[in-house]
């Protein structure tokens, strides 16, 4: 039978719910306390949330830039979005 990913559950979640996890993960690995092994499973998971937190926001950039090909020699270049 295989295992199951223990930290299938971080895909699913939002960028707000995952940097409240991750902000409790950094408060209690900097306490010091508990198991090394717990410890280590903890900081996994941790920069997995990073790592999450962080594909969000490169997506949420990508949505809110737009492209033009007026940079330098018709060059592609991003400008942040403007709903106005």
């Amino acid at each position: 039978m295989a295992k199951q990913d223990p930290h299938a559950d971080i895909a699913k979640m939002g960028f707000e719910e995952a940097l409240e996890e991750l902000k409790k993960i950094v408060a209690h690995l900097e306490t010091g306390e508990g198991k090394l092994d717990e410890a280590v499973d903890t900081y996994d998971r941790g920069m997995r949330l990073k790592q999450h937190c962080e594909a969000k926001l490169r997506e949420a950039q990508e949505k809110i830039e737009k492209i033009s090909l007026s940079g330098p020699g018709g060059s592609p270049k991003t400008e942040p979005f403007d709903a106005a």
